[in-house]
């Protein structure tokens, strides 16, 4: 795909929410002239650095994921090809923009977080279960058995981690299937698919075991972040989650005059998006060496894409950090004091608020649009973009106009999502296996780069102004949309099962 066609995409995801941010901060939520030129200086860089990067992950990496794909499925090593997965689940989770972003915000509301173990932590549970699904399509084992086993012992390990890593756990599972991950992962997870029906006939319809890869790796950093807050309780009690979101909150609207800020976070997120990438390096290098072997004009279009995306990662994080997030947080500060106290048109004016961000954000997320190309593809046509983008807004929106209720009348995370996982996992018993893969996909792509940085601050900052300001307040909108998916789109399966059904009979 070229740079207008990638432009054209970015300027998609993210023009809409500044659009919306704007018109709010005239009415209803007046901003200061400081904080608009900041957050629109903010979104100009998210919009160029997503685009950049974008561009180098399609000319870098996707074909350095495609090509190791294809020379680990024709080496028919079970061990080598799970081993090696593995490896690459982690250093591309590791790479990931929506991690960084996510691990940031984390950091922000809990000082005795290490940013760097959180995430080796979220990698290697996504790397893990990167190996479960591939064993699983290897082995064609049911989709829907190994979810039900998985979520059982992943919402056993959610109940024994302390409270402020709850939310926080479900936001990581849906943060680490972003722009880099994704494409990766369903890859390989189609290339092993593909060979596996190549290789031997099992009865069943490849497609079916072409989806289902993302809804299992974004598991495993649910469990790897649960596993890492029961840990760190040990150790250390950190300090007032709640003071520190209102401590970050002053600290963002003291700073917003300023356009200076982007320069004096650069020395930083050049060091840190150098350290993300370099494994990736590292690995293309080795692979090169002992498993691809490519020509040197191969070579040289590799090294370009990732040069591309190095340099786009740090101008998309330089927007977010510098403005896009600071902003988000700021809007829902207005909002949020404003709904605080039982207003009852200002819950409403907050709430929808939250429904439309969440209906645009996941139709713009680039992820989507991948998974959704994939889908209509792989099912020759008969399930149709525009009514899974229907499906999954709809979801989504109702999601995050749940995340905002929940933030001013303090109920639990739990009331939502065992009940929504418990229905979501119910009807895999009546959804066509190929919908259920494709559900649990829809969940992790859901939740793409806009969710992980101006949404989880909107509601950082709508939980700062309600009252609500502990981490397993404010976290937990991720999993929420990364949860609504799971049910929209299979609801969407049953009916399709049943038109199929009745036109058969028809004939």
């Amino acid at each position: 795909m070229n740079l207008f066609q990638k432009f054209k995409e970015t300027v998609s995801s993210v023009v809409p929410i500044m659009v919306i941010v704007l018109i709010l901060g005239f009415t209803a939520a007046p901003l200061d002239s400081g904080t608009i030129l900041r957050f629109l200086t903010g979104g100009v860089l998210v919009i160029l650095g997503l685009t950049v990067f974008l561009l180098g992950v399609d000319i870098g990496i996707l074909p350095i994921g495609e090509r190791c794909g294809a020379a680990l499925t024709e080496k028919k090593s079970l061990p080598l090809l799970l081993s090696v997965s593995f490896i690459i689940g982690v250093i591309v989770t590791v790479a990931e923009p929506d991690v960084q972003v996510l691990a940031d915000q984390i950091k922000g509301v809990n000082a005795g977080v290490n940013k760097w173990a959180l995430i080796l932590m979220i990698a290697a549970g996504l790397g893990v279960f990167t190996m479960f699904g591939l064993l699983r399509t290897v082995l064609s084992l049911s989709l829907k058995y190994l979810l039900i086993v998985s979520y059982i012992l992943l919402f056993a390990l959610a109940f024994l981690s302390p409270k402020e890593f709850q939310g926080v756990a479900f936001d990581a599972g849906g943060a680490t299937t972003g722009p880099m991950t994704v494409p990766f992962i369903m890859a390989l997870g189609v290339g092993v698919a593909g060979v596996r029906a190549s290789g031997k006939s099992s009865g069943k319809n490849e497609g079916d075991d072409s989806f289902g890869l993302t809804g299992m790796a974004s598991i495993g950093p649910i469990m790897a972040v649960c596993v890492y807050g029961i840990i760190l309780n040990f150790f250390s009690k950190g300090s007032s989650s709640s003071e520190q979101i209102a401590a970050h909150g002053a600290d963002a609207v003291a700073g917003s005059l300023s356009l200076g800020i982007f320069i004096h976070i650069l020395p930083g997120i050049l060091k840190e998006v150098t350290m993300a990438l370099l494994p990736l390096v590292a690995m293309f290098a080795v692979f090169q060496i002992v498993l691809l072997k490519m020509p040197p004009f191969q070579i040289r279009k590799m090294i370009r894409g990732l040069a591309f995306s190095f340099i786009g990662l740090i101008i998309f994080l330089c927007g977010v950090n510098g403005g896009f997030m600071t902003t988000g947080r700021i809007l829902g500060e207005v909002l949020g004091a404003k709904a605080c106290g039982g207003n009852l048109l200002w819950t409403v004016i907050l709430t929808l608020t939250g429904i439309v961000f969440g209906a645009i954000v996941v139709c713009a997320e680039p992820a989507v649009w991948v998974l959704t190309e994939q889908v209509e593809t792989v099912s020759g046509g008969t399930i149709k973009r525009k009514v899974m983008l229907v499906a999954l807004s709809a979801g989504v929106a109702i999601s995050i106009g749940l995340s905002m209720i929940r933030l001013l009348y303090g109920f639990s995370l739990w009331y939502i999502l065992v009940p929504g996982y418990a229905l979501s996992l119910l009807l895999t018993f009546f959804c066509p296996p190929l919908f259920t893969g494709i559900a649990f996909d829809s969940g992790g792509v859901a939740s793409g780069p806009m969710t992980s940085t101006f949404i989880l601050s909107f509601t950082l900052g709508a939980a700062s102004a309600a009252g609500n300001g502990s981490a397993n307040d404010a976290f937990g909108v991720i999993a929420l949309v990364a949860m609504t998916p799971l049910i929209a789109i299979q609801i969407l399966g049953i009916i399709f099962k049943i038109k199929s059904r009745t036109n058969e009979e028809k004939k």
